[in-house]
């Protein structure tokens, strides 16, 4: 299962600029507090923006490709768009095709949106109860957003903050169909997957058996691939001058396997960073193996060259039949585990700054 709109979502939190607010904001639910449902017969959204021409497009984002799928146009500075909803969603509602994406927690209710071309990150959204949680959940984390962007510097503050204000909400919101956004939100800063776990068993069936509801579920599963803290098996492949490499060679160091291969641009992208932590802490007990899902020897050799990897490297030639990676369950790439000298995950899918953040509080 694939949300795109949870990645595109991130460039809306660069532009808001909102008051901070405290976790103590997001309260646990008090015994008198009554659920608001929508209604069921469908929703109803009524746009007055000003500032557009006649005949702009107003579109949702599919939320699996992330294109834009037509629903109304604009005619006289508004718009009306109908339709009916099998359960409240995330959404992205986006304006002559182009950004900022503007975020909706869309129910079957009467909703209203209005304000101007020239602040639409401002616009005012009201009518929806499961819109009204998603705002009072995307305020309060708004001054940690930061932290979602995969290059952007650690932030172990922030991560705190995130955690401490998702779990709020969930508590709070346990029957609300915005509470797996915030799990998933609480995962993606945190890698915390018992806390996921913990949280996700709180929801109530309906809300665990809906589309973010399984995607939590996906992330809680896939947590427990390489689990933080075992011990991993041993594997062999063949480096780059046909010798057998075997990963227990390497114990005594902290290693980073990193997944990747040259026809992969994400991969090739993050290879700088990968150079950098190397290249600062290879004098104290830091090394990496890099495992190629690649087919074409001189394709992996060659971008082994270009990007400077100068450190051991492994591949058996069978792309995304790769042994080692089969062993590990990578099915996307790029991919790392961190393992310590004794040969136990102390991390996983390091990025950016986060490696080099991560690499610094255990060598120091």
């Amino acid at each position: 299962m694939r949300l795109v709109l949870l990645f595109l979502l991130t460039p809306f939190f660069a532009v808001a600029q909102k008051q901070v607010v405290s976790k103590k904001q997001i309260p646990s639910k008090s015994k008198t507090e009554i659920s608001v449902k929508p209604q069921t017969d469908g929703f109803i959204i009524t746009g007055t923006i000003s500032g557009f021409n006649d005949g702009t497009d107003v579109s949702f984002l599919n939320e699996q490709t992330g294109q834009p799928e037509k629903k109304a146009t604009i005619l006289g500075g508004k718009f009306v768009i109908t339709g009916k909803m099998d359960e409240p969603a995330f959404k992205g509602l986006i304006i002559a095709n182009s950004q900022p994406l503007i975020p909706l927690f869309l129910d079957n209710s009467n909703i209203k949106i209005s304000g101007s071309k020239d602040a639409l990150d401002k616009l005012k959204i009201t009518g929806s109860p499961s819109h009204g949680q998603f705002a009072e959940y995307l305020e309060a984390i708004q001054p940690y957003a930061g932290i979602f962007n995969p290059y952007a510097e650690y932030d172990s503050s922030a991560v705190k903050e995130v955690k401490i204000i998702s779990e709020n909400f969930v508590k709070k919101y346990p029957a609300s169909y915005v509470s797996p956004l915030a799990i998933i939100r609480l995962y993606q800063a945190s890698a915390d997957g018992s806390k996921a776990e913990e949280l996700y068993n709180l929801l109530p069936p309906e809300i665990r058996s809906s589309n973010l509801g399984a995607y939590v579920s996906q992330q809680i599963q896939e947590s427990k691939i390489n689990p933080l803290g075992s011990v991993i098996s041993e594997f062999s492949q063949l480096d780059t001058s046909g010798n057998l490499l075997t990963i227990s060679s390497l114990r005594g160091k902290f290693v980073l396997i990193d997944f990747w291969a040259s026809w992969c641009r994400p991969c090739r992208m993050e290879n700088p960073n990968v150079v950098a932590a190397y290249n600062k802490y290879k004098e104290k007990s830091f090394t990496v193996l890099g495992v190629s899902l690649d087919q074409a020897k001189p394709a992996w050799l060659n971008a082994i060259q270009m990007d400077n990897l100068a450190w051991s490297h492994v591949s058996d030639l069978k792309g995304w039949g790769n042994a080692v990676a089969a062993q590990f369950q990578v099915r996307s790439i790029p991919q790392n585990l961190l393992i310590d000298p004794q040969g136990r995950i102390i991390a996983k899918n390091l990025r950016g700054d986060v490696l080099n953040k991560k690499l610094e509080s255990i060598l120091k």
